[in-house]
């Protein structure tokens, strides 16, 4: 019973063991991606990830220590350079497992172990949200034009309104001035109607007295 025992033998001795996941860790770096058995990948996930962390520090100590798993220099420099600058600030899961089925004549269980940062499905992801920023752009920019129109648009009918309001003002103004003129005419008819009044009363009381000459004149002549 294996209680307590951690790691894989590989069915391999200790130095082969060693040389086999330092061949695979070269091989990862070196191409992103590599295809073996579950066993090897889960294996090479637990020495592989220590490698990428240590490095993140840019030291010759580090260098060094890395140096002794991987013999190709520039395999270093890449780990050093590109590796390290695409994995940024992502702590640890630096690698993924994706199995895939039994292989044929032995059925040993395969799978792909691959850096996650530079899958090609993150890739096509980021492209896509990099090209939707610009219609989001493009959408703002047209919801900001349209926001403008609207604000002209409702200064012109305010100019409109306010232009509306001032030829009524003035209309009721020619109004109040038309009233007035025809009041004062009113004013100036009826003194001149009043005298007409006055010289028809005077011309009344002067028939009266006109009949009473005339009747004096009659009793004279009868007498």
């Amino acid at each position: 019973m294996r209680h307590r025992i951690k790691g894989r033998k590989l069915g391999r001795t200790a130095s082969h063991r060693q040389a086999t996941l330092r061949s695979l860790a070269t091989a990862l770096i070196k191409h992103k991606k590599i295809k073996t058995t579950v066993a090897k990948a889960k294996e090479l996930r637990t020495f592989v990830e220590p490698m990428i962390t240590r490095a993140k520090t840019d030291s010759v100590h580090s260098r060094r220590l890395i140096a002794r798993d991987i013999n190709d220099k520039n395999v270093v420099k890449e780990l050093f350079g590109e590796v390290v600058e695409k994995v940024g600030n992502r702590p640890g899961g630096y690698t993924r497992v994706v199995k895939l089925g039994s292989r044929e004549g032995d059925g040993a269980e395969m799978a792909i172990i691959e850096l996650v940062d530079f899958n090609d499905v993150t890739t096509k992801k980021e492209k896509k949200v990099k090209e939707q920023k610009p219609e989001v752009v493009e959408k703002e920019e047209v919801i900001e034009e349209s926001a403008k129109e609207e604000a002209v648009e409702a200064e012109v009918i305010e100019d409109t309104a306010d232009a509306v309001e001032e030829v009524k003002a003035d209309g009721k103004n020619d109004d109040a001035d038309v009233k007035e003129k025809a009041a004062e005419k009113t004013e100036e008819e009826q003194p001149a109607e009043e005298v007409a009044d006055d010289v028809k009363d005077e011309a009344k009381e002067e028939k009266p007295d006109e009949k009473t000459d005339d009747s004096k004149e009659e009793k004279k002549e009868d007498k």
